[in-house]
């Protein structure tokens, strides 16, 4: 089958952990070895995050004296798929060297009125206490809101529109090549008047873009890889209990946490409401990649539950 993999950021850090290179390296190379079996029999796309990447760039940015204004977030969001893509060719390219792979820098279209720009949502960065926030914000111009029991700081999270580099990364299955893209959600770009592209300040959503792009390549599997081993009805309670096999109607009439397992359910929901008759997708952990494929684990969306 043709596989989108969506990796969460957990695979790269762990929440709380220093985000030093050896520790996301570390990270990268045990979620390698455990996807590294699913690329022996089916053609597969790995997305990842780069939420706190992105958000150190920024850090890094604002404070150099020698910038007259920092670099804006869509040439951070460029040099986190780099950084990132290069960890995990590295990584699985060790578990499998007989196996062609390729990480490719791509952008992702979104409209410039899209509502997502006044109101900013998407978390980047380290997590701070209150106080720390808001003086950080103060002092950066940034915009932070409470995530949990920490703050951070937030930026516009437009809808993904389209993938620039589809019909490369076609291509590149089709030759048996096992593609590294949409990091990030992809490069953020609109379209001028004229019909150009531009780069805008925002970081779109991975789990979305990486729905967009299972749609557009024609994939049969799309797989949203988080720390929990599925969705959970009634999370944080004593009610709670995991959701196995579902349709996209009963999973979105479930109360879940917008900023957390929202978006991958409005990711997996928008790939079977769009995708063909075997278009299926999963929520679960990684350890459980393979048994997330048949609906052997994890929470199993098809458009007939």
């Amino acid at each position: 089958m043709r596989i989108v993999v969506a990796l969460g950021g957990n695979a790269l850090l762990e929440r709380g952990q220093v985000p030093d290179a050896a520790a996301q390296v570390a990270n990268i190379r045990r979620a390698m070895r455990a996807l590294a079996p699913l690329t022996d029999d089916h053609q597969v796309v790995i997305t990842h995050g780069n939420g706190p990447q992105v958000g150190i760039l920024a850090m890094e940015s604002a404070d150099d004296a020698r910038l007259s204004q920092p670099y804006p977030f869509d040439a951070l969001g460029a040099m986190t798929q780099g950084l990132i893509g290069y960890w995990i060719l590295q990584a699985i390219g060790n578990e499998r060297p007989y196996r062609q792979f390729a990480a490719v820098l791509n952008q992702t279209l979104v409209d410039a009125e899209d509502p997502a720009f006044a109101d900013p949502t998407k978390f980047v960065g380290e997590v701070y206490d209150e106080r720390t926030a808001h003086e950080l914000a103060e002092r950066h111009g940034w915009q932070v809101k409470a995530d949990g029991e920490h703050w951070r700081r937030v930026v516009p999270s437009p809808r993904p529109r389209e993938i620039i580099e589809t019909q490369l990364i076609d291509h590149l299955l089709d030759e048996s090549v096992i593609v590294v893209c949409a990091g990030g959600g992809g490069v953020p770009v609109v379209r001028t008047g004229t019909g150009d592209l531009r780069g805008v300040e925002a970081v779109i959503d991975k789990d979305l873009s990486a729905a967009l792009l299972a749609h557009r390549l024609g994939a049969e599997r799309l797989l949203v890889l988080t720390d929990v081993p599925a969705v959970m009805e009634a999370y944080g309670t004593d009610r709670r209990q995991e959701v196995r096999r579902t349709t996209p109607a009963r999973l979105r009439a479930l109360d879940l946490p917008p900023g957390s397992m929202g978006p991958k359910v409005e990711a997996v929901c928008r790939f079977v409401e769009v995708g063909g008759a075997g278009a299926a997708a999963a929520i679960g952990s990684l350890e459980e990649v393979a048994s997330l494929v048949d609906g052997t684990a994890g929470t199993f969306v098809t458009a007939a539950g």
